[in-house]
């Protein structure tokens, strides 16, 4: 659970607080119910039954349909939640709350790109992981010609500091692995850098799917295919191929025909001539297999030997 910590404006306080008096309301409301079941009577409305009833009240009282469902609701889950504890003999029975004393409530569904920053006290803040590094560049720039902004930036750093930590160590410890196991490996000469160009254009003349292509290069750049490569051709000097990759996803591997619309989806491949169908990326490594191995028995001069203490292995990686 994400913990943030406000400052509100007395504006935003005055909301804060009738969000708080619903809660109690309703929640007392649920504890009276309960309290006058007895053996013999029939038993007390469950958490389905009280979201009825309070569909009705809000419908009936503009007081209480003004505030928040989320939270109402969200108060008799928790009081349905005290009453199993209570039962379960984990906890005391729910009784009412007071007002000015421990109030609060509880709103769910809410994405992380969604959080506001509400003032200016930054403190120490928890963030939810999707899209942290861009809350806290936003509260860097909020908080500019602040002793504050110092600390927000030294907080980014540590973030991109642990991504590049973790990312290195992937790297490191998969190379090392396939270099190990594998006496040749085959990857694609991608064009990274040209993959990884943006696409935004000018003002004269914006691209298209900049957003989408943004979040496209940023996987490619997170996933290090780059660095992989120059780790594994480091460990496995003489013993990577690297393959045209024109074509590979659009050669049928049966027949040899390029065929565009075969490829069906991200993840399949089927060819109607020849009847032949796979897993797309299944089929583009059959592909690279076949000029991984042509390339192998034309390339001249001798192989450079491997590691004098590995174990010799004719299995053949494919790296897409």
């Amino acid at each position: 659970m994400s913990r943030y910590r406000l400052q509100p404006s007395p504006a935003q306080e005055a909301a804060l607080l009738e969000h708080c008096g619903h809660a109690r309301f309703v929640w007392n409301l649920a504890v009276e119910q309960h309290a006058h079941g007895k053996p013999g009577r029939k038993s007390a409305p469950g958490f389905v039954d009280q979201c009825r009833q309070l569909t009705d009240a809000r419908a009936e009282f503009e007081w209480l349909r003004t505030g928040s469902v989320i939270v109402q609701q969200q108060a008799l889950k928790d009081f349905a939640q005290a009453m199993a504890n209570y039962c379960g003999g984990n906890h005391r029975r729910p009784t009412w709350r007071r007002r000015g004393c421990g109030e609060g409530f509880r709103i769910v569904a809410v994405k992380g790109g969604d959080v506001r920053r509400l003032s200016r006290h930054v403190g120490e803040v928890k963030v939810p992981k999707v899209g942290w590094i861009r809350l806290l560049r936003k509260l860097a720039r909020a908080e500019r010609g602040s002793n504050r902004r110092a600390k927000v930036k030294a907080a980014i750093a540590r973030v991109k500091a642990r991504e590049t930590d973790r990312r290195k160590d992937r790297v490191e410890k998969t190379s090392t692995d396939l270099a190990c196991r594998f006496d040749v490996i085959a990857v694609e000469d991608l064009k990274i850098r040209n993959m990884t160009r943006s696409v935004r254009g000018t003002v004269e003349a914006p691209g298209r799917n900049v957003r989408a292509k943004a979040g496209l290069n940023r996987s490619i750049i997170t996933a290090a295919w780059g660095h992989l490569v120059q780790r594994l051709e480091h460990k496995a000097l003489g013993r990577v191929v690297k393959v045209n990759p024109a074509y590979t996803s659009q050669r049928c591997s049966a027949c040899g025909i390029v065929d565009r619309v075969a490829r069906e989806s991200q993840a399949r491949y089927r060819r109607r001539s020849c009847g032949y169908a796979c897993n797309a990326d299944v089929h583009a490594a059959r592909n690279i297999k076949h000029a991984a191995g042509h390339a192998v028995s034309t390339r001249e001069g001798p192989r450079v030997a491997g590691p004098v203490h590995r174990e010799p292995q004719r299995d053949l990686l494919l790296v897409g």
